[in-house]
């Protein structure tokens, strides 16, 4: 499951862009959310109380105990702590698209294996894949009857 995740995330179609951007809009403020008001409190409680939310940096100096009196003091800072909500609210927002990619592409894969008729049969001397009306093998060459069976090999 974590490879087809990898290569959904390095390698889509239009169709699952598509599908990721309605989902992605669709769920954007229930994963924002969860992840604000649930996970991150969970994680800053077993990190020792730790806030995601006032983890910064100043970087035109003074010391500040909160963002807010940081940014109502005109401070510049690098807000990594946000920066953390941010990554991962996107890792979850993306696992989810690529849970819902997975169950439609099964279905589209189950239903093209229902509607399909087979074009191939297998040469049961070379085991080759060969046309379903061919009478001869291209790659042994043997003579085949209707069904695929060997009348005579050369």
């Amino acid at each position: 499951m974590l490879k087809e995740f990898k290569e959904f995330a390095l390698k889509g179609n239009v169709l699952d862009l598509a599908i990721g951007v309605v989902i992605g809009g669709a769920f954007g403020k229930i994963v924002t959310s969860l992840v604000n008001d649930i996970l991150t409190p969970l994680i800053g409680l077993l990190l020792g109380k730790v806030d995601f939310s006032n983890l910064f940096i100043t970087l035109s100096g003074g010391d500040y105990n909160t963002l807010a009196e940081a940014k109502a003091g005109g401070a510049a800072t690098l807000n990594y702590g946000l920066f953390l909500n941010t990554v991962i609210d996107f890792v979850i927002i993306a696992f989810s698209i690529f849970l819902v990619v997975k169950q439609l592409n099964r279905f589209k894969r189950k239903q093209a294996a229902e509607k399909a008729p087979e074009t191939t049969k297998e040469c049961p001397y070379c085991i080759t894949a060969i046309p379903i009306k061919a009478t001869r093998c291209p790659h042994c060459t043997s003579m085949l009857d209707a069904d695929g069976a060997v009348l005579a090999h050369e």
